[in-house]
């Protein structure tokens, strides 16, 4: 079952995070990120939230399992969904964890 976007549109409200917050369709579903680093993903009306070191104790009560077959088990935030200030605390400590994302490198040929 593919999310649908009014889920999407739910999170980044409950969020708080404005601008900050964006999301892109990926295989289906939808990345979530914060500032351009990729912090969570939505699949099947659920929000998998990376994992880090720095963010354990935030996560430690979640359940987990994965987003899609195969996949390692993330912690799912469906519980904070309700609760803007926790989701938004995870979400901006998920995004400092984060490495910064990758310069895009210039299309050859194309002018």
């Amino acid at each position: 079952m593919a999310t649908d976007l009014s889920f999407i549109e739910y999170i980044v409200e409950q969020s708080g995070l404005d601008d900050r917050i964006t999301f892109k369709r990926m295989f289906g579903e939808y990345g979530i990120y914060i500032d351009g680093k990729v912090v969570a993903f939505a699949c099947d009306n659920s929000l998998f939230v990376k994992s880090a070191n720095a963010t354990a104790e935030l996560t430690a009560s979640l359940p987990r399992r994965p987003p899609y077959p195969g996949a390692k088990p993330y912690p799912v935030a469906d519980e904070l969904l309700d609760d803007s200030d926790r989701l938004q605390a995870l979400l901006l400590a998920t995004a400092n964890a984060m490495p910064e994302p990758k310069p895009k490198k210039p299309r050859k040929g194309r002018e």
